[in-house]
């Protein structure tokens, strides 16, 4: 398991810091959402790696709007508009929220 989160994420680090051979790269304001319904912020947490994200275990949203992050919970759940769009996150990892600050 992942740390923080239910997510079962190998114990990687993220190394890419921009798109290369084909594999997708995340802007630090993307929300990604892990089929588990936690939510993750890339680089926020040292056991995601970029390279593991893809459909159908994960959807994510691009230019989330303002605060989306901090509403995240079980009453306001936020839809997935990439990968696996019928994603939804209900919680955040403890390990990205940690980072936030």
């Amino acid at each position: 398991m992942g740390a923080g989160c239910a997510c079962h994420i190998p114990d990687r680090a993220m190394g890419r810091t921009r798109a290369t051979g084909g594999r997708q790269h995340f802007q630090p304001d993307t929300i990604l959402i892990h089929e588990s319904g936690c939510a993750h912020i890339p680089g926020a947490c040292g056991h995601l790696s970029e390279s593991d994200i893809a459909p159908p275990t994960w959807g994510w949203i691009i230019n989330p709007a303002a605060g989306l992050w901090g509403q995240i919970s079980k009453e306001l759940p936020a839809a997935a508009t990439h990968g696996n769009t019928a994603l939804k996150a209900t919680r955040r990892c403890g390990s990205c929220m940690g980072t936030l600050g």
